[in-house]
């Protein structure tokens, strides 16, 4: 199965070396399940020829805003429009999260209460799951199609899944202990407060449920179930 993954932003310089770009994290993340890959760095306006190119769609994170006034924003909210018309598995995660919500009517802000960043523990439908994350938009109002399958008290809105169409996470499967360090010393200072900074420093060591969701990204790629 080919998965064309659209890469909206790039990891910081000072860890390319040792992690590769977004991308790679998720080639990374869900080898093993006989996917094969073609990366498409949107961010860079390089976009596939149609939505037919691949097989399914997974879309990565951004330091960027899915509200902001960046070229690529609306041709890859069309394209998204395109995806999901042509009935085509769709994932997206954290700014991926936002911009097919926003692409299919709903609503991205700045959240009001600052960041999550590091170790967070949510509800997913009755159980506890734990997953790092880094952002500070949400998406504030859902699609007409979507489904809250995951939240916690400063995320109502955690992760959505779209029928049999896009399975959505705002948190990050693809990013371990030793990225989160990397961002919390190259992205977050003058940025995210320190007291932040350091709780997730104190626990990049935390398990964390990486695993789970690349099985169930895989599952929906291949099956349009997270079950």
């Amino acid at each position: 199965m080919k998965i064309g993954i659209l890469q909206t932003g790039h990891s910081p310089k000072e860890l390319l070396g040792e992690t590769g770009n977004y991308a790679d994290l998720f080639v990374n993340l869900l080898a093993g399940q006989d996917f094969e890959f073609t990366t498409y760095s949107v961010v860079d306006m390089e976009f596939p020829a149609n939505a037919d190119v691949a097989d399914g769609w997974l879309i990565t994170g951004s330091k960027h805003g899915a509200y902001e006034d960046h070229p690529f924003i609306a041709p890859l909210e069309t394209l998204i429009r395109d995806i999901y018309a042509a009935d085509l598995p769709l994932v997206g995660i954290c700014f991926g999260h936002q911009i097919i919500a926003q692409a299919l009517g709903g609503k991205v802000e700045k959240f009001k209460d600052g960041w999550a960043v590091g170790r967070q523990t949510y509800d997913w439908q009755g159980e506890d799951i734990h997953l790092n994350a880094w952002h500070q938009d949400q998406v504030v109002a859902l699609p007409e199609d979507a489904a809250v399958c995951a939240r916690n008290d400063f995320c109502e809105n955690a992760a959505l899944i779209y029928g049999k169409k896009a399975f959505t996470v705002q948190a990050h499967p693809e990013f371990d202990g030793n990225f989160i360090a990397g961002l919390a010393t190259h992205r977050g200072p003058g940025v995210v407060p320190d007291a932040q900074l350091d709780a997730a420093r104190a626990t990049l060591d935390a398990p964390v449920h990486n695993a789970r969701l690349a099985r169930q990204i895989g599952s929906f790629f291949k099956e349009r179930s997270i079950a």
